[in-house]
């Protein structure tokens, strides 16, 4: 999995993740893959937890939509994701199926998205939250926020943080690890 996080502080938005790559048991680590778990769309910058598989999938949709694809609000992810879900379902043969009783069909990503406007977390159903510190998402995600939180108070930046995240679930979560990719863009 990945330890991938976005965090909002002082006028500034940060997004950050691992580099590891796993299949099944084997490992790939950055310095033996070019592969860039953050990417940008527009003004955005978009992160994934999930198959791999996800990666050039999301990277092809989200830039085919154009203008189409708006990320500017909780809304707009929204409306966003939910044309992504039924692209990926019609055009790359996405198994919406997880469990039997599930209430709708899953987009089988959860993903993060740092822009000028703010920080947005979407889920598999497409559940979208706006959040206003920091939130974490992969396998690390049980030791990232915890670190933020402590952090939080004590660091001026958003990306001091987010490294503070990331670091936390390189070094706890069996499949996460360096090197860090970290970008920053100023909130509106």
């Amino acid at each position: 999995m990945t330890t991938c996080v976005v965090v909002r502080k002082n006028g500034q938005a940060a997004i950050a993740a691992d580099s590891l790559v796993t299949f099944g048991d084997t490992r790939l680590p950055g310095n033996y893959e070019a592969n860039s778990k953050i990417f940008r769309v527009g003004a955005s910058l978009v992160t994934l937890a999930g198959t791999t598989a996800h990666f050039p999938v999301m990277r092809k949709v989200l830039a085919e939509l154009g203008d189409d694809c708006r990320l500017g609000s909780r809304e707009e992810v929204f409306e966003t994701y939910t044309r992504v879900h039924n692209v990926l379902k019609e055009k790359y043969f996405l198994n919406t199926r997880e469990d039997e009783d599930d209430p709708y069909e899953s987009s089988q990503l959860i993903s993060l998205i740092a822009n000028p406007q703010g920080i947005f977390g979407v889920y598999s159903y497409r559940e979208v939250f706006s959040f206003d510190r920091f939130w974490g998402i992969g396998s690390g995600r049980n030791f990232a926020p915890g670190a933020m939180h402590a952090a939080y108070d004590k660091l001026d930046t958003a990306r001091e943080i987010a490294e503070v995240g990331v670091a936390a679930g390189i070094e706890f979560d069996k499949n996460s690890a360096g090197p860090l990719q970290i970008y920053s863009i100023a909130l509106q």
